[in-house]
């Protein structure tokens, strides 16, 4: 048969293309040839999730519950209106104490866990010594409870107590409200699981001084709205969770004359400012309940594959998803990849652990990395590097945030809402941008890197997603 149309869409008469995808020997191959090669980061999913996959995806409500559950989220108006004792916002009584992550015991808890809880105890009242701690809650004279359970969240091991004082957050959209205790700083600081009597007496400070004057210099300022003053620091150069010196830069600039108004004394004043401005994270607390409360207005929509929490407790890593109600996935923290303090090493470093991923749930943290180059060598990476993790999580996301942009991206806006079914499907995980606490309790702070979640978490997630299609 005489026929002139061309073979094979003129695969011989062009140069070819290549995407090559799976082992990288292929593709250096074809390298060595000069034949141009665009690798893909791409695996296929994990065995035995086909029928959850195809169940979630065709199932009628999907579409249209990921497209309400991600538009509240990215729609949340988050407003810092008051700091108050956790004894009054949360209803806390003696011998309650919230942590970090999905439930856990005392006798699962790791180092910065038990550190924590040590020192919690002996700012409480309820112990006077650390072996008399240890002992009482080896026999379980406190209640623990995730600060998920209470519209809380808490960096590292995430401890709040009666006498702590919070951060109190309102979405003026949805009427959701959400918690965070104040920012101790670095170095040797209860929620890297440090106890001495440094860390207690500070903590005894924020909540005779640090609390009072922030109440009183917040309420005269009235609400201030939170994403636009995280969208100008992701433009000034933070990520909003290893780096958040900017937006404590703006917290300050924003409360500054309130606090000269305030009936406070002078050095009670002068005392705030000095802490404050000698603690470059004194934001992130803040931070974390804006995305508590942006995290929250998604959650319980029939349907969804949303990840609605990430958290970690030392031990274990959870997730939470919009369509399963309050259900914990959970799977073995890692240890974060990253660079460390003096003389420690990967051997000192504990799993990873606290509620800061809610950060990255909401899309800044490790999701906005591009907009933060300064962090990178922090957390052991370089420029380029950080770029492609953000960009690599638009793979696994519903949106880009419409207020909270990246300027080195021609200021698109950061990879918001993950989706169970876009994990499963590329096997790609999120990237969580965090500090590293030390191993043995009372050790404080070791180093920072960055870390991912076990995939089995989302996996488990699809088969309760399908299970309710």
């Amino acid at each position: 048969m005489n026929d002139d149309r061309p073979r094979l869409g003129g695969l011989l008469t062009r140069e070819p293309h290549v995407i090559a995808t799976g082992v990288e020997v292929l593709a250096d191959a074809l390298r060595e040839q000069a034949v141009p090669v665009e690798q893909v980061d791409w695996r296929p999913p994990p065995p035995g999730t086909d029928a959850s996959l195809a169940a979630v995806l065709r199932d009628p409500r999907h579409a249209e519950a990921n497209a309400r559950a991600v538009g509240r989220l990215l729609a949340a108006r988050p407003h810092l209106v008051d700091v108050r004792p956790a004894r009054e916002v949360l209803g806390l009584e003696p011998g309650t104490f919230l942590h970090a992550g999905p439930p856990i015991e005392w006798e699962r808890t790791s180092g910065p866990m038990r550190g924590a809880l040590i020192g919690a105890m002996l700012l409480e009242g309820l112990a006077e010594t650390p072996d008399d701690a240890e002992r009482a809650l080896a026999r379980g004279a406190v209640t623990l409870e995730p600060c998920h359970h209470h519209r809380t969240v808490g960096p590292m091991a995430g401890l709040v107590s009666p006498s702590m004082w919070m951060f109190v957050v309102k979405d003026a959209e949805h009427g959701g409200t959400a918690y965070c205790s104040l920012n101790e700083g670095l170095g040797k600081v209860l929620r890297y699981g440090a106890y001495g009597p440094e860390v207690v007496e500070r903590l005894r400070w924020m909540g005779e001084v640090l609390g009072p004057v922030l109440r009183e210099a917040v309420r005269l300022h009235g609400p201030l709205d939170l994403t636009a003053l995280m969208a100008q620091a992701l433009q000034m150069g933070d990520e909003l969770h290893n780096r958040n010196r900017a937006a404590t830069a703006l917290l300050m600039r924003e409360l500054a004359p309130a606090f000269a108004s305030t009936d406070a004394s002078r050095a009670d004043i002068a005392g705030v400012l000095t802490f404050v401005g000698g603690n470059e994270h004194f934001f992130l607390n803040v931070g974390m309940a804006a995305a508590k409360c942006a995290a929250d207005a998604a959650r319980d929509v029939p349907g969804s594959s949303l990840v609605v929490a990430m958290a970690r407790n030392g031990t274990d890593f959870g997730i939470q998803v919009s369509g399963t109600g309050d259900r914990w996935f959970t799977g073995p923290a890692g240890v974060p990849d990253g660079l460390y303090l003096g003389s420690y090493g990967p051997a000192d470093a504990n799993p990873d652990i606290g509620d800061s991923a809610i950060t990255e749930t909401v899309g800044v943290g490790g999701f906005a990395l591009a907009a933060a180059p300064a962090i990178v060598r922090f957390v052991g990476g370089e420029v380029p590097e950080a770029l492609a993790a953000t960009r690599r999580m638009y793979e696994i996301t519903m949106a880009e945030h419409p207020a909270l942009q990246i300027p080195m991206l021609s200021f698109r806006g950061t990879p918001a809402g993950i989706d169970v079914t876009k994990v499963v499907r590329t096997g790609v995980l999120p990237v969580i941008d965090t500090g590293i606490a030390g191993r043995e309790a009372g050790t404080g702070q070791v180093g920072a890197g960055l870390v991912e979640p076990p995939g089995e978490i989302f996996t488990e997630a699809l088969h309760a997603l399908a299970a309710t299609a």
